[in-house]
């Protein structure tokens, strides 16, 4: 069965809690039914009849899976549950001590079936149970009535009162889960919104610098061919200071490039600023590989997710041991960051956040380039940092051209 109300008419989420009291609903089941048969045999009070209902009653009990596999039916659900109450009928209609059965009933009505009909179904069981004892000895008295609905009125508080622990639960998870969404598209917003700040930056020193050098270029290119072929002096000055606009230009691109990159990358490969980077932080550095040149945004991408990753293990870990492996593969570049500390759970975000945001945000800008972030850990168990860039996304394109 499949439905969206609390767990006392049908829910379905089969949280640990949930699993325990089915289990413990089933051995109360079984265990009422086993010394109900013990004592009727020793007393010699149930015939072959009465034996083989209990011997159907429990194989068709048995039959539902524990209700594990019936339940994601409704119709094979109630066609199970019909079976039973029929069974356990004809068993009390022979030997009315099996109405004591009824109790653990009423919780698997209350489980299965919507909320009228399984407090209808409750009320049937209760005047059934009632019925059965009126024909023991004494016949009806106000304490058989009693019994049956004290016992029917607990199953009922203690349904929908986990019922409403559980909307409680449920509640607080929602809000949970809302809270951690909006602060995932608070963080995208934040990223958005800088990544638009620097387009319109680099637009506008483009506008100024680069756009005007061009356009330059293209009114003293147009000047020399209007000089040619009368004017072959004025022409080439007008080259001339075409060549002197190009190098100003190219100047200017050069110095985007250097602004883009870091300065620990400034004077030194992507290897060095890395071992750099882990001796600062006490770790240990390992290369794997010939390296090889990678593209700015790759090489400064790796840094960063270096710089996150020992950070997160100087200030959180109190690892006694951090290792920064750097492999250059036949078809990706690999980064691994590993520390001994006291690890932490990558999906519980409180206690964490600061570590789990800023690895969120390393794991979108190594996704931006085509390659992959992957976080191992466990309280207790340290924590791996693993990033693969495929060497078709990292290979300038001039190397290629070569």
């Amino acid at each position: 069965m499949t439905r969206t109300e609390p767990p006392a008419p049908g829910h379905t989420v089969q949280t640990p809690a949930l699993r325990l009291m089915h289990l413990a609903l089933h051995g109360l089941f079984f265990a009422l039914l086993g010394v109900l048969l013990v004592r009727g045999v020793v007393g010699g009070d149930l015939g072959p009849g009465a034996l083989a209902t209990a011997a159907g009653l429990a194989a068709v009990y048995a039959a539902g899976g524990l209700v594990g596999r019936i339940r994601d039916s409704r119709r094979r659900a109630g066609l199970w549950l019909g079976a039973v109450v029929l069974l356990w009928v004809a068993l009390t209609l022979q030997h009315p001590e099996f109405c004591y059965l009824a109790f653990p009933l009423y919780f698997l009505c209350l489980h299965l079936l919507p909320v009228r009909r399984a407090v209808a179904a409750v009320a049937g069981l209760t005047a059934i149970v009632v019925a059965a004892q009126s024909g023991t000895a004494g016949g009806l008295t106000t304490a058989k009535v009693l019994g049956p609905v004290a016992g029917t009125a607990v199953a009922l508080l203690t349904a929908y009162g986990y019922a409403a622990l559980y909307r409680e639960s449920r509640e607080r998870q929602r809000l949970i889960d809302d809270l951690m969404r909006t602060r995932d598209q608070l963080a995208a917003s934040q990223r958005e919104a800088g990544r638009l700040a620097e387009r319109q930056r680099l637009a506008r020193e483009i506008h100024d610098t680069l756009a005007q050098g061009l356009s330059s270029i293209v009114l003293l290119a147009r000047a020399a061919g209007s000089a040619l072929p009368a004017d072959p002096a004025a022409a080439a000055g007008r080259i001339h200071e075409v060549g002197l606009t190009a190098s100003a230009n190219l100047a200017e691109a050069r110095r985007f490039v250097h602004a883009l990159t870091p300065p620990a990358l400034d004077d030194a490969t992507l290897t060095e600023a890395l071992r750099r980077l882990a001796q600062g932080a006490g770790a240990d550095f390992h290369l794997d590989g010939e390296p090889h040149p990678l593209p700015v945004e790759a090489e400064v991408a790796l840094l960063r997710l270096t710089q996150e990753a020992l950070g997160n293990a100087v200030r959180h870990a109190g690892a006694g041991r951090i290792a920064v492996t750097l492999a250059y593969l036949d078809d990706e570049v690999t980064l691994d960051v590993f520390d001994d500390g006291v690890g932490f759970d990558p999906q519980a975000r409180p206690g964490g956040e600061r570590r789990t945001f800023g690895l969120h945000g390393m794991r979108e800008r190594i996704a931006d380039l085509g390659g992959s972030l992957t976080v191992e850990s466990a309280p207790g168990e340290g924590t791996a940092v693993a990033a693969a860039l495929p060497l078709r996304a990292t290979v300038p394109a001039e190397a290629g051209a070569r």
